[in-house]
């Protein structure tokens, strides 16, 4: 049994309480996490603050935090293999993707690393000849920064790199689902050299740590990734503290294939699409917009696919598929499948949990050509379940695309360049991927908006989202102010 601690103030500490952590692979409880709760959350968030204004953080160059935040990237390559191993052990995420893509988190601390010193300011040519103005880019302070159970290390790196970047303070609290990777990344961390109390890491429940953090006078900023309803809530709590918000929710990805598309890659696309991470991304496509002329060869050759995938131990590298992270997930997508069945759509394959234990739930695909009203087209499941509804034209097919209340995702398939650009323009979306998906990068910029949230994660703007803007003017005139009161 491994027990973990939370990192506050540069020191590790047990929390209030403890919980236990269960492997979603055997469903066994494999290590004890410590639990969050007020005096905790206090702790941290007045490290980050007294970090914040301590000259050690303070006075300290743009290059300087930089040069921090390379030593931090060099240690996450250098560790990446165990990250890795814990990723998949505490939430079921295949070893094949979870080593992937925390090799990948370092070039995003890079990426941040040398962005540090050149978050500029600007000279403004002001209407008066006797000024100059200028305007500073300064950090916005203490950062609560919230993140899920799912890539958790990258999604942790696209609010820790900017806001350290931008010269802020963080506390990070983690999912009580499955934080084992973070708190492991707070020892690394650790040895990079930072000021104690830059970043605080720990992890509690929603009414008993998140919301304490979040309403905290102290907090200046919150960056959250998860769910509209969690979301709703933080927006509340800000309303104590008035601090700023960035928001990276939910989606129902539209995938759009036209009958000119390239079948094969586009099926493959699809695949990666909704069935890698389990289904569990944000970013899933979800809804499968397919041309009529091309529907049932597509279908065919993605049922194969599905099919063929390898469902198992997610630290077996021949594993396609893991388990999900949480039992309630298997719930979840259960009841919504039968509810659209109810509704009339008609599964093509898969939709039943699969019997064998532990979390795991086979890639499904559901028809729902004729029933657009089923459920499974509007709520996230969170899981590898594909709704597919069928179109004749491009105006149905963006008709189709824009109609959810979600705006992160979104893919285009086409050969038809022109068509392509008519589509990048009228879908309501923060992303739009054309003949590929799932495709990211520390350069570009991620984010959406309706139910989607708001803000960006992902480069310079991210860090430009850490600071605030001064108004500097300065008078260059030798000559007295006239007094005020003296008309002339």
């Amino acid at each position: 049994m491994q027990h973990f601690q939370h990192y506050i103030g540069g020191r590790f500490a047990n929390g209030a309480a403890q919980f236990p952590s269960t492997d979603p692979a055997t469903g066994e409880i494999w290590a004890m996490m410590p639990e969050a709760r007020e005096a905790d959350v206090n702790a941290a968030v007045d490290a980050a603050h007294s970090a914040f204004v301590s000259p050690e953080w303070a006075d300290m160059t743009a290059t300087g935090r930089g040069k921090l935040l390379q030593r931090l990237a060099d240690l996450v390559a250098e560790n990446a293999p165990k990250l890795a191993q814990l990723e998949t052990r505490d939430t079921g995420k295949i070893i094949r993707e979870t080593s992937a893509q925390i090799a990948y988190v370092a070039d995003y601390y890079r990426y941040y690393a040398g962005l540090a010193d050149k978050i500029e300011g600007a000279h403004l040519p002001i209407d008066k000849p006797d000024m100059e103005v200028w305007l500073r880019r300064e950090p916005v302070g203490v950062v609560a920064a919230v993140v899920p159970w799912n890539s958790q290390l990258f999604l942790s790196a696209v609010k820790i790199g900017p806001a350290l970047a931008a010269g802020c303070c963080v506390v990070l609290k983690v999912s009580e689902q499955a934080p084992a990777p973070m708190l492991e990344f707070a020892r690394i961390f650790d040895q990079a050299g930072f000021p104690p109390g830059v970043l605080n890491i720990i992890t509690g429940f929603g009414p008993t740590c998140g919301s304490v953090l979040t309403s905290h006078p102290k907090v200046d900023h919150v960056a959250f990734t998860g769910g509209p309803e969690t979301a709703r809530h933080i927006v509340r709590n800000s309303a104590e503290n008035l601090a700023s918000t960035s928001l990276e929710l939910g989606g129902k990805s539209p995938f759009i294939v036209f009958e000119d598309a390239d079948i094969e890659s586009a099926v493959n696309a699809q695949v990666s699409g909704i069935f890698a991470a389990s289904g569990q991304s944000c970013v899933a496509g979800s809804r499968l917009i397919i041309s009529n002329k091309i529907k049932d060869a597509f279908l065919t050759r993605l049922k194969e696919k599905a099919e063929a995938v390898i469902i198992g131990d997610p630290n077996d590298m021949a594993t396609e598929i893991g388990p999900l992270c949480t039992q309630a997930q298997i719930q979840t997508a259960t009841d919504i499948i039968a509810a659209s069945e109810n509704a009339g759509a008609s599964v093509i394959t898969g939709g039943r949990p699969v019997a064998i234990r532990g979390n795991y739930f086979p890639p499904t695909i559901i028809d729902c050509s004729d029933t657009p009203d089923a459920p499974c087209l509007t709520q996230e499941f969170f899981g590898p379940v594909l709704s597919v509804v069928g179109f004749d034209t491009e105006a149905d097919a963006l008709r189709i695309a824009n109609d959810t209340a979600y705006g992160l995702a979104s893919g285009v398939f086409t050969r038809d360049l022109t068509r392509a650009h008519r589509m990048i323009r009228k879908i309501r979306a923060g992303i739009v991927w054309i003949n590929t998906y799932r495709a990211v990068s520390p350069i570009a910029p991620f984010g959406g908006h309706g139910l989607s949230g708001h803000g960006r994660e992902g480069g310079i703007q991210a860090a430009l989202d850490y600071t605030k803007v001064k108004t500097v003017w300065l008078r260059t005139s030798d000559a007295p102010i006239p007094d005020p009161f003296i008309m002339r």
